[in-house]
Order: structure tokens, then C-alpha cells, then sequence
């Protein structure tokens, strides 16, 4: 498979599936902490994305400012 490979939902299902078997075989998740830490990776990716919206805001604006 390549990346310009369309999977339908029930391959992608079942590649997913296999890998969660597999990371709960190797003790990388459980069903106890699939949801630890969450709440703080939640934080981080909006934090993230304000600086993203920011960044793109400021390219914008400093289009108009003639720089040295």
C-alpha cells in the first residue's frame, strides 16, 4: 500500500483495531489509562493551534511592513 492509497472505513477499522491489539499486548495502553493525561495533551494541542492561528495572523499583517 502507498500513501495515494484510499482505504475504505473497514480496512482502516481493521488496521486500527490490530495496532490497539497489539499496544495493549505490549503494555503501551490498557483500559485503565487509555484517557491519562488527556486533559494536559488537550491543553497542549490548543495551546498549539492559538500559536499556529497567531503566527498565521502576524505573517499577514507584517506583509505591510518593510523589513531590513
Amino acid at each position: 500500500m502507498d500513501a495515494e492509497e484510499k482505504l475504505s472505513y473497514e480496512e482502516a477499522l481493521a488496521i486500527y483495531e490490530a495496532l490497539h491489539r497489539e499496544a495493549v499486548a505490549l503494555g503501551a495502553i490498557s483500559h485503565e489509562n487509555i484517557w491519562d493525561g488527556f486533559e494536559v495533551d488537550l491543553r497542549i494541542a490548543r495551546a498549539m493551534g492559538g500559536l499556529n492561528r497567531a503566527r498565521k495572523a502576524n505573517k499577514k499583517g507584517s506583509s505591510k511592513v518593510r523589513r531590513r
